[in-house]
């Protein structure tokens, strides 16, 4: 499926596609100062654009809904589980993390917990690099012990 991406002059870029079988689009307007705009549109017809503002944390579960239950899942069943939990955390806007790389929290040496994932903007990225850089609206999905998880929230709310 094609996302269209159309920049809106001193606004920032909405990227959209069309529903399957519907006259409808879906995306998001992500604005010039870093907030975000859920859309629904008739295809064709902008006047009927319907936006919904979104916080950072919003953005987060709602990538969760659409992407990271299915990372949690999988990595669950293939883990055979034990004492080892999954855990899902969103960078939010203004957050210690948000704009560095994952090797700046020092989080597999400071919590013993390790990303296994990324969801961002609906898009997995599997086994992040240490070089990944976070981003507000970032859905991070983290394996380790309820101990770990717990020091990984602390971490990413604190630095």
């Amino acid at each position: 499926m094609n996302i269209d991406v159309t920049p809106l002059p001193g606004i920032g870029v909405c990227k959209d596609f069309p529903l399957a079988g519907a006259r409808r689009r879906i995306g998001v307007i992500e604005h010039r100062d870093g907030s975000v705009d859920l859309v629904v549109s008739r295809a064709g017809d902008f006047d009927s654009t319907t936006a919904i503002p979104l916080s950072s944390t919003e953005i987060g579960v709602l990538a969760g809904l659409l992407g990271a239950p299915q990372v949690v899942q999988k990595t669950q069943d293939t883990l055979g589980i034990g004492e080892l939990s999954t855990r899902q955390f969103a960078i939010d806007r203004g957050s210690p993390f948000d704009g560095r790389p994952l090797s700046d929290t020092e989080m597999r040496t400071r919590t013993k917990a390790s990303v296994v994932a990324v969801v961002r903007a609906g898009e997995v990225s599997p086994s992040p690099t240490p070089d990944f850089t976070f981003i507000a609206g970032d859905l991070i999905v983290v394996v380790g012990t309820d101990h770990g998880l717990e020091a990984v929230g602390r971490l990413l709310n604190a630095g």
